[in-house]
């Protein structure tokens, strides 16, 4: 699988490392299971986006794809350098899983959930925080156009196979 990583033209540097940074991350699954991605938007401190991420995860079901968008923004701000991150999901589940409100019950979700913890504790601050649909839309239009460009390459390549 291969990750699109989208930059504004300042790049990482935007956000020295050590500085916060706002993530907004979603997943998206075409069915349930089905087709699946990731979508996360990096802002600065002002609020402006530094850093974009959207990526196609395979077939899914949408809390995986959820999980999974969460591990690949916390993995892309460690990279990064960023040591103080607040995550805004409009995963209630996710959101509410993480701060032990909700029993994580499923074993692959629960194995997620575990990473996500491991991945949160290199960090000087982490949160993650339950926002509305509203307040997520890039980072939902990032996750659908990932399974969008997805089902685009296998509709052309079942085209030249016919």
């Amino acid at each position: 699988m291969r990750m699109t990583r989208r930059t504004t033209a300042d790049g990482p540097a935007a956000v020295p490392a050590g500085r916060q940074v706002e993530i907004f991350i979603d997943g998206a699954s075409s069915g349930n299971p089905g087709p699946a991605g990731v979508g996360a938007v990096f802002l600065d401190g002002k609020g402006a986006p530094v850093a974009r991420l959207s990526k196609y995860v395979g077939e899914t079901t949408n809390n995986v794809a959820e999980y999974l968008a969460l591990l690949y923004a916390l993995q892309e701000a460690q990279q990064r350098g960023w040591r103080q991150v607040s995550v805004k999901t409009d995963s209630e589940l996710l959101a509410r899983q993480l701060s032990g409100e909700y029993k994580v019950r499923d074993p692959l979700l629960r194995l997620f959930h575990e990473l996500a913890h491991h991945l949160m504790q290199a960090f000087e601050r982490c949160a993650v925080e339950h926002v509305g649909r509203s307040r997520n839309a890039e980072a939902d239009r990032l996750a659908g156009n990932a399974v969008r460009q997805f089902r685009r390459r296998t509709v052309l390549w079942n085209r030249r196979a016919a």
